[in-house]
């Protein structure tokens, strides 16, 4: 019985400390709003924007997204009929482009065929991994799946809630257990750790004087 009660307590304080976290983030930062889009065709772009946005920075993605809707080639039926060559050189600007213009022409395949979309069905397509996929289904159809990245993991390795190397998807049930299942909550969660890894949290000199999770932070208080 006591294990029992010891294991609640546990989970409540787990609880009490990803709420904590979230609202010392929106504290310092601020609602994101995320996801930042341009043209009217807003589930598509934020779909074509999840696989440019893989290994570089938004304002390459950006660029690019803007080029495709610039040609009026942002739509399916568009990607469908550009060749990769072609499809390439309009997202040169979001890096890898060549296999980049292969992965927007096999998320339009799998958009195309009728599948369910879900999280099983989207990490089956060529090119979509457990992150984008998660971004799809959140930011897209708006469905309650937490995004993880590299930022998460290394914020909250700092905080001392996890180690740096935990596996994706056992962080991604610790985010899911401990929050209420709110798809806003999620969307502006995983912005707000992406705003704080991007700007304070920094992998080789992280800026903890500037950092609202100092006072929780193991690393933070470590360097005070």
């Amino acid at each position: 019985m006591n294990r029992y009660f010891k294991f609640i307590n546990f989970s409540k304080q787990m609880k009490e400390k990803f709420l904590e976290i979230y609202k010392k983030l929106e504290g310092g930062y601020g609602k994101q709003n995320w996801w930042p889009v341009i043209s009217s065709n807003h589930r598509f772009e934020i779909i074509v924007g999840t696989i440019l946005t893989q290994n570089t920075s938004w304002t390459n993605v950006e660029k690019a997204i803007k080029n495709l809707d610039k040609f009026n080639f942002l739509r399916k039926d568009a990607i469908k009929q550009l060749n990769e060559n072609e499809l390439g050189e309009l997202i040169r600007s979001s890096g890898y482009y060549k296999q980049k213009a292969k992965k927007l022409k096999k998320i339009v395949e799998f958009l195309s065929s009728g599948k369910e979309i879900n999280r099983e069905n989207l990490l089956e397509v060529w090119g979509v991994g457990k992150e984008t996929a998660d971004s799809i289904l959140l930011y897209a159809y708006d469905t309650p799946e937490f995004v993880i990245d590299s930022y998460t993991k290394r914020i909250f390795s700092r905080i001392g809630i996890v180690k740096e190397n935990i596996e994706y998807d056992e962080l991604r049930r610790l985010f899911i257990e401990n929050l209420e299942k709110n798809i806003e909550l999620y969307k502006e969660y995983h912005a707000l750790i992406v705003k704080h890894g991007k700007d304070i949290c920094l992998k080789a000199k992280p800026k903890c004087d500037e950092c609202c999770l100092r006072e929780i932070c193991e690393h933070g208080k470590s360097n005070f």
